[in-house]
């Protein structure tokens, strides 16, 4: 009986013992004894804000054909080289036409007689000597002349192809002498003055594009170079298998860096604004809330904040703070509302 109540007398005395040593060594106020900690801080500052939709597009050239033949004849002379740059209504190609050009010369000749003798009829008829009725079969005769020289004119044109578009040429599938027949390929013909591009966007963005908005298109070919273009027009249909919506935009393309064919990753600049704007590594998050700290008489307030878009290490900031505000980029781990601190490290504003 003794013995259980020496355990209780010492039971007791820890506890008291404890009590003491806990009312004396609990540290109050801030970590650190409130010593202030040492934080790097940055002004909120607006800077320009961009939205950008991206998408991935194909290039294609302004204006394209496939050069052919539109007569069976045989290749007489052959005026460019592969890859060449022409201008619109350049001859590109000739046929065989010595028998077109006889025609035309016989053509051409009894389109003059006939001419000559509608003149003399038509004066002769005011005299009286001839009828009316002969007058005009000779009109008719004259009438016809002239059609068949332009028939045989036309004929003569099927035998040149020209260039219907200033442009550049693909390569060369025929040579003198051969022989061809309508629809045979000559060349290609692509002017890239202008890059159509065309790529696909969820038509959750529909209300965001419109005609005029700029883009900026990328290659694999270019590296970080840019190419700004514009919206030129929307599909009227949006795909029901994809849900999304074509857009075509237009990329001046004065130096022929861009070819058709070719895949770029395209970026639509959407709604450009002046907007507050924070590092991100200075947004702390609990759930659904964000917040960081602003430093105010040295000290830590945390702050709630809506945010907006973010890009490369920044956020953008809607609601919670106002320009020229100070908030903690570094020495987050400690941090807590209220706390002490001091700034080691401020960027020039």
């Amino acid at each position: 009986m003794n013995l259980i109540r020496l355990f209780a007398v010492l039971i007791a005395g820890a506890l008291v013992a404890c009590g003491q040593d806990d009312g004396q060594n609990r540290p109050s106020g801030p970590p650190g004894g409130g010593k202030p900690q040492p934080v790097h801080v940055q002004v909120v500052q607006k800077k320009p804000w961009i939205d950008r939709i991206q998408a991935l597009g194909t290039a294609r050239a302004n204006e394209s054909v496939t050069l052919t033949a539109k007569t069976a004849e045989t290749v007489a002379r052959v005026n460019f080289d592969d890859g060449q740059r022409v201008e619109a209504g350049a001859v590109l190609v000739e046929m065989t036409d010595r028998a077109e050009v006889a025609q035309l010369k016989e053509a051409q000749a009894a389109t003059v007689e006939a001419q000559q003798q509608y003149d003399r009829l038509a004066g002769l008829v005011k005299q009286g000597t001839v009828t009316q009725s002969q007058v005009d079969q000779q009109l008719a005769a004259r009438d016809s002349a002239r059609a068949r020289m332009e028939a045989i004119r036309v004929r003569l044109q099927d035998r040149v192809v020209t260039a219907p578009f200033a442009g550049v040429l693909g390569f060369r599938a025929v040579s003198p002498g051969t022989f061809v027949q309508p629809g045979t390929v000559i060349a290609t013909l692509d002017d890239l003055s202008v890059i159509k591009l065309d790529f696909s966007v969820p038509e959750t963005f529909l209300t965001a594009l419109a005609p005029g908005q700029d883009i900026e298109a990328t290659g694999a070919a270019y590296g970080d170079r840019r190419f700004a273009g514009k919206v030129t027009s929307l599909s009227p249909r949006v795909d029901a298998v994809t849900r999304s919506i074509t857009v075509r935009a237009e990329l001046p393309n004065t130096d022929g860096a861009l070819k058709p064919g070719m895949l770029l990753a395209v970026e639509v600049l959407n709604r450009p604004r002046e907007s507050l704007s924070i590092p991100e590594v200075s947004l702390s998050a609990v759930r659904e809330r964000m917040f960081v700290y602003r430093v105010n008489d040295n000290k830590a307030q945390e702050t709630d904040v809506r945010i907006g878009a973010r890009r490369s290490g920044e956020v953008e900031i809607l609601e919670g703070l106002e320009e020229g505000d100070r908030i903690v980029t570094d020495g987050l781990v400690r941090m807590r509302d209220g706390a002490p601190v001091q700034v080691v490290e401020e960027p020039a504003t």
